[in-house]
């Protein structure tokens, strides 16, 4: 009878370096509006979906808990905003995130993905549905509304899609529209005028990791027009 040897497996390559987030910015007073975009992480961390795969090499991911952990409620303002993109598949997460961050959730903005032709853009994946649309979780600290266009503001944005998870350049538009400044924006890949920025890819100097696959480039598509008084 042979002599069976089991040999333990050597622990498995991490899929990146894991590095200390630095500070975050601060401005006297705190931030009023922040807008975020966690490197959310999936259970399927190397398909091709996935932010990590090795080869198409997007984007770092954070675990709940390191997300939770991080010291928002420091550089906010008592009074304050949080626009929180949240998968679909992550809206417990999400809101788990927004008050470990000090906001409670009040509502939520639709951004729904659409075609050249204005249809719904059907390259969405997903376990149960093929996702078409993606949330922003909306929070509030202490106690402040919305500014006065914001009461004319639908919740929705239509806009096509581009690189992988970029999300459409119409948010800030309309944030500036609904929330007073300053602004930070998190995780930010591209730094926009007026915005503190924070993220491992915020330079203006960097660009982000990742492929630009053909029919990602997308046209700017204008966010769903506010309702004037006497619209339903």
């Amino acid at each position: 009878m042979r002599n069976l040897v089991f040999v333990k497996p050597a622990p498995a390559t991490p899929l990146r370096l894991v590095i200390e987030p630095p500070p975050l910015p601060q401005v006297d007073g705190g931030f009023k509006t922040i807008l975020a975009d966690p490197p959310w992480r999936f259970q399927n961390r190397t398909g091709k979906v996935a932010p990590e795969h090795r080869r198409l090499d997007r984007y770092s991911t954070l675990s709940l808990d390191q997300i939770c952990a991080i010291d928002v409620a420091s550089v906010t303002a008592d009074n304050a905003h949080l626009y929180l993109w949240t998968p679909n598949a992550l809206l417990v997460e999400g809101l788990k995130v927004m008050d470990a961050w000090g906001f409670r959730y009040v509502s939520n903005l639709v951004w729904a993905k659409r075609r050249k032709d204005g249809g719904p853009d059907g390259r969405g994946v997903g376990f149960y549905f093929r996702n078409v649309t993606e949330l922003i979780l909306f929070g509030v600290r202490g106690s402040m509304r919305t500014l006065a266009p914001a009461r004319g503001q639908v919740n929705m944005i239509e806009a096509r899609k581009r690189e992988h998870s970029r999300k459409p350049d119409e948010q800030y538009e309309l944030i500036e529209l609904c929330s007073p400044g300053p602004y930070l924006e998190m995780f930010a890949r591209y730094p926009q005028p007026g915005w503190t920025v924070w993220g491992d890819e915020a330079a203006d100097d960097l660009a982000p990791r990742g492929l630009q696959h053909k029919g990602y480039a997308g046209v700017r598509a204008a966010a769903v027009p506010p309702l004037t008084s006497g619209m339903r």
